[in-house]
């Protein structure tokens, strides 16, 4: 991996939402009109670029006179990490505090459980990227708990596999590998849905009650 230049200066995204209807409604707003989020890159107000709730605070770092790429790249990551941001305080009490860059030389995404997430390529700024990163930071597939419960190849919590055959049946569990697990991983675009966003965070929240 490339070394990155240190960014010239931050952007501190940490306003607390009281309301979490209004939280939900973010999120909803947020995956409406898919095509919004890559209009001409220009900087978005303040409001539309922060967000934080009960437990999940994020910051985008930002050089201080950005290229059009740049921007591009910060209103898609924006718009990525808010809806995920309020998807996770809207459903679940976990709490971390995330630092985000945009690094043309990742080559899709990754997160890191020292709170740091690095979004590379465009088709990956999106919500489904930015849920699944989020989880890396809390511990699934970085943790020591994830090596204990997960490294057999099948989640062994107890609450988590509770709630996964609350949501398809009784033979249902949690598969892992490659720092990843399956079902609601949201591992691949084809696999996000409301209803699997909603229950990934749920998962996630579980696992961390079971020891993540």
């Amino acid at each position: 991996m490339s070394p990155r230049r240190a960014p010239k200066s931050t952007e501190q995204r940490s306003i607390p939402w009281r309301n979490r209807a209004f939280v939900a409604a973010l999120a909803v707003a947020a995956l409406a009109g898919p095509g919004v989020a890559q209009a001409a890159p220009q900087a978005a107000p303040a409001s539309q670029e922060q967000v934080a709730a009960a437990g999940i605070t994020w910051t985008l770092e930002r050089a201080s006179n950005p290229t059009q790429d740049q921007q591009t790249a910060y209103n898609l990551i924006t718009a990525a990490m808010n809806a995920a941001v309020a998807r996770y305080n809207n459903l679940s009490d976990l709490g971390k505090s995330i630092t985000v860059r945009y690094d043309p030389s990742v080559p899709t995404a990754d997160g890191n459980i020292n709170g740091t997430i690095r979004f590379g390529n465009r088709s990956y700024m999106t919500e489904r990227t930015a849920l699944h990163e989020i989880a890396h930071t809390i511990g699934v597939g970085t943790s020591s708990g994830w090596s204990r419960l997960g490294g057999s190849g099948t989640w062994t919590g107890a609450q988590a596999t509770a709630l996964v055959r609350q949501f398809d049946g009784s033979g249902a569990k949690i598969s892992t590998g490659g720092g990843h697990f399956w079902p609601y991983g949201l591992n691949y675009d084809n696999e996000f849905s409301n209803t699997a966003a909603d229950r990934h965070v749920q998962l996630v929240a579980a696992m961390v009650r079971d020891g993540l």
